[in-house]
């Protein structure tokens, strides 16, 4: 039996009794950036719902965050975004260190002003570009060499100019620069990425020239080897840093070794600071990842997904471009109130999507707002008796699922 996110809905709203009052009205001090406050637990699983403070504005999680990777969400425009409810958005280090600059950027008054975003901003380091381009990039002790996609100039991306482009773009919260390796690489490689990632947190820390306006977030690595994972973490957990990243995973991983090593990292990060799955976005994913106690997610997934005429849905996804919705007048989800669904039917944007890249952008906006919409009603809740119901659905019933009890 496949357990679909209708039933998982009609479960939270048979559940939830209480009204929502997860808002908490906090002033930040210059020399504290960034404040957590858990404000439910469950007492089944690990999920927690917290009110985390920034200095934009204040994020309620679990939250999932979307990708712009360049500055902008492709294919939705930065008021769209803000209307969707989004608090906070990431932005790309490596590519908007290349393009437009760094420099070009500060003289904007940084990412926010450059792109017109009152609301968070959270960038990575860079990091992920070794797995990604691969075959342009080399590591050393130094940092990243990498061969520039555009022009085949070689760059060199160290913790410090990581953390020096970071500065610059002004983003409420950094990544630290960490060694990364694909999950499902395996053998020395990992331990030596894990243990560079630790001496370039340190270097990361030290570079880091506005510590009061902007929050340095530790990426614990170590692959898919439980005890790599531990040194990690019992090394990282010593600095003091205002929060904690998963890294190193959602890269291809069976997903018993993938829960595995969030539950074991849960368990050793301390509670009071906030904890960040990277590169998670699928629905099931991230359920289950709220329950091992995970606070902030972000994928590419909901509007590359859009690009190729797929939207999200309770029950899966739904591809417009299917002959089946030529002749159905139907929203793409009956029950979304999003712009999209508000205004066109399944009939337009599959005509649309023939003809014009506007059909993108519609489909964009959905599966961002059925992200923030999981995010609010879906994942916000948390409740002992909701989650221990959850647990009980048979596709939750391998001997290896970590929630099994």
């Amino acid at each position: 039996m496949q357990f679909t996110l209708i039933q998982f809905r009609a479960l939270l709203s048979a559940l939830t009794k209480h009204p929502n009052s997860m808002s908490l009205k906090k002033t930040l001090s210059a020399a504290s950036p960034l404040a957590l406050r858990v404000v439910a637990e469950c007492s089944v699983t690990k999920a927690r719902a917290c009110d985390l403070i920034l200095p934009h504005c204040a994020v309620s999680t679990p939250v999932f965050m979307p990708v712009g990777t360049q500055g902008t969400l492709k294919g939705i425009t930065v008021d769209q975004l803000e209307g969707l409810g989004c608090q906070i958005c990431l932005g790309n280090t490596y590519h908007l260190g290349m393009r437009p600059g760094p420099d070009l950027i500060e003289k904007a008054n940084g990412l926010h002003g450059f792109m017109n975003w009152k609301r968070n901003l959270l960038t990575d380091s860079g990091g992920f570009q070794m797995v990604s381009l691969v075959e342009l990039s080399e590591v050393t002790e130094e940092g990243v060499k990498f061969k520039s996609p555009y022009d085949g100039e070689e760059i060199l991306l160290s913790p410090e100019k990581s953390i020096s482009i970071q500065n610059s773009l002004g983003s409420d919260i950094m990544m630290q620069l960490d060694d990364v390796v694909s999950s499902t690489v395996t053998g020395p490689r990992v331990e030596e990425a894990m243990h560079r990632s630790i001496r370039w947190l340190d270097r990361c820390i030290a570079a880091n020239k506005n510590p009061d306006k902007q929050n340095l977030f530790a990426i614990i690595q170590g692959g898919l080897n439980a005890e790599l994972r531990k040194v990690c973490l019992e090394e990282m957990t010593q600095r003091d840093v205002p929060g904690f990243a998963i890294g190193g995973l959602s890269g291809g991983e069976e997903k018993d070794d993938f829960w595995r090593m969030v539950t074991l990292s849960t368990d050793h990060l301390p509670r009071e600071k906030p904890r960040y799955l990277m590169g998670v976005g699928y629905a099931v994913d991230l359920v289950v990842c709220v329950a091992l106690g995970c606070d902030m997610f972000d994928c590419v997934f909901p509007t590359r997904t859009a690009r190729f005429g797929s939207a999200l849905v309770p029950w899966g996804s739904l591809q417009v471009k299917q002959k089946q919705y030529a002749k159905d007048f139907q929203p793409i989800d009956p029950e979304c109130q999003c712009p999209t669904c508000r205004q066109h039917s399944r009939a337009y944007l599959h005509a649309l999507f023939k003809s014009d890249t506007a059909a993108m952008h519609h489909i964009t906006i959905h599966n961002i707002a059925y992200q923030m919409r999981f995010k609010t009603h879906e994942l916000s809740e948390i409740s002992s008796d909701m989650l221990r119901i959850f647990l009980l659905l048979p596709w939750l019933q391998s001997e290896a699922h970590p929630l099994k009890t």
